[in-house]
């Protein structure tokens, strides 16, 4: 098959691995530009100690400090086992490692969709994961 009959890239997949490269890289600035102005983070989804309402992290503000409280204090890796895409949408099956400060780690399983809009922003980050279900690794240290 020649190059100019192949499928391009799934915007929606481009843009979660540039997500993830932007958390995994501790770069708030470049993640948040990834989202439209009206987006909403829920990770997890549903009520959880990040979201007591359940009702997601919407808009850039409510995203932006989900970002300091969440994801900054820590180092986040993503490990995709597989991505599916259709449409405006992409589904990443996953395992999310996040290394606390102490060097303590929380695993978690999970499936990410990212939805984008026209313009190929994100409108809609929601993950799937169980907080009863995250393995715990103490620190080596």
């Amino acid at each position: 098959m020649r190059a100019s009959e192949m499928t391009p890239e799934p915007v929606a997949r481009a843009v979660s691995i540039r997500s993830v490269e932007a958390v995994e890289a501790g770069d708030r600035e470049a993640w948040l530009a990834l989202f439209g102005d009206d987006a909403v983070v829920e990770d997890p989804i549903g009520p959880s100690p990040f979201d007591p309402t359940g009702e997601g992290h919407r808009g850039i503000g409510a995203i932006r400090r989900f970002y300091d409280t969440v994801i900054a204090p820590n180092s986040v890796r993503f490990d995709i086992h597989s991505s599916h895409a259709g449409g405006d949408e992409v589904a990443n099956v996953c395992t999310i490692t996040t290394t606390m400060a102490d060097g303590s780690k929380a695993i978690v399983d999970a499936v990410s969709t990212y939805r984008v809009d026209a313009a190929g922003r994100l409108v809609a980050l929601r993950a799937y994961w169980e907080m009863g279900a995250m393995r715990f690794e103490p620190s080596d240290g």
